[in-house]
């Protein structure tokens, strides 16, 4: 696929999404100083971890409102499909939002940076850029264009490289695979020579019965033993090059956001989060034992993914990463930050967890 290819209708999008006039119109459930809102999210009901963690933040938000503030929870499909809560909550036919920033690259390809990147950065180190180094504010300038403000709420951790239905021994054996794949990394995945194929949870498992995908990343051991991939799928590789966090996001209509009060406004963005970190130690805690379960109970066949495959899908990446700074001003401002940060990360990290967790391993 070539740069130009690549890059094209991006700018284009951000210059449509900006049609934040419109979004402005949306106007919240209000009475004597209650409001009630809606809460979108891009997951299965009760889906563990980051649709459970986002009912958490609606129940937290109304106790410490006192009732004050009320969120009704809904599933992805059940009044609009998962990839179509964006513009839900733009035209504020809902006042919020649980999700995966890198959702929307069709609005603008900087959107995920403040989800995941193929060969970005950790939980840890992502958040660390979020809230100390100025990608807060460049979020919020981004999402400003559309009429939207959005906070952290939530993460996974680092994901596994996904569940295949053929043995992967080199480089060769990804060409020609159709794996589902989001964000970035899909084009990452189709310049390896394979084809990305991007849809929300709920269709994974059928696509990857059908044939419709070979192959499929999702999340890691505990969400993936509960939507079952291991029962068509044998072969589970870890980690991947695409995730090295995967950050949600609660994402809010501006104008509904500016009707509430200062309180209410720091009872919301204190909600998301205390959840940004209950989601991701949550995995933490049961990823290990699920990893267990795929094993013992499933047989399932866990592997690295060969040297040859990381080696050339982190460099691939860095190319795809670097491209967005082409876009336009924002494009370029958030890359550039989050790149001189990134940099400093990984300076740092063989002094860090990385050089810990090496050596607890020798």
């Amino acid at each position: 696929m070539k740069r130009r290819d690549f890059l094209a209708g991006a700018g284009a999008g951000a210059i449509a999404g900006s049609g934040a006039a419109k979004a402005a119109r949306a106007a919240p459930a209000v009475s004597s100083g209650h409001f009630e809102w809606k809460m979108l999210t891009a997951w299965p009901k009760n889906f563990p971890g980051a649709g459970t963690g986002a009912q958490r933040i609606a129940d937290r938000i109304e106790t410490m409102s006192d009732g004050r503030l009320k969120i009704r929870l809904f599933a992805a499909g059940e009044l609009v499909p998962a990839f179509e809560l964006f513009d839900a909550v733009r035209e504020g036919n809902a006042e919020c939002g649980h999700s995966a920033s890198y959702y929307w690259l069709n609005k603008h390809k900087a959107t995920a940076f403040f989800c995941a990147l193929p060969g970005g950065l950790t939980a840890t180190e992502h958040n660390a850029w979020i809230y100390f180094g100025g990608g807060l504010d460049l979020w919020h300038e981004l999402y400003g264009q559309f009429g939207l403000i959005a906070f952290p709420a939530g993460g996974t951790g680092v994901q596994m490289g996904g569940w295949f239905r053929k043995e992967i021994n080199s480089l060769a054996d990804m060409k020609g695979l159709k794996m589902r794949m989001p964000g970035l990394a899909a084009e990452v995945l189709n310049r390896l020579g394979a084809t990305a194929v991007n849809m929300p949870a709920g269709e994974i498992m059928p696509s990857l019965q059908s044939g419709v995908i070979d192959a499929t990343e999702w999340i890691g051991p505990w969400n993936d033993l509960a939507l079952g991939f291991y029962k068509v799928a044998p072969y589970y590789y870890g980690p991947g090059f695409h995730e090295g966090n995967s950050a949600q996001e609660l994402m809010i209509n501006r104008a509904a956001w500016e009707a509430l009060p200062a309180d209410l406004q720091a009872i919301v963005r204190g909600a998301a989060e205390m959840e940004n970190l209950g989601i991701v130690t949550e995995y933490v805690a049961n990823n290990a034992d699920a990893l267990k379960v795929l094993v013992e109970k499933h047989k399932v066949k866990v592997g690295a993914l060969p040297d040859d495959v990381m080696k050339e899908s982190f460099r691939i990446s860095a190319d795809v990463v670097a491209e967005v700074a082409d876009i336009d001003d924002i494009g370029r401002r958030i890359y550039e930050s989050w790149s001189k940060f990134r940099n400093d990360a990984v300076g740092y990290a063989p002094l860090a967890d990385y050089g810990f967790s090496r050596g607890r391993a020798l």
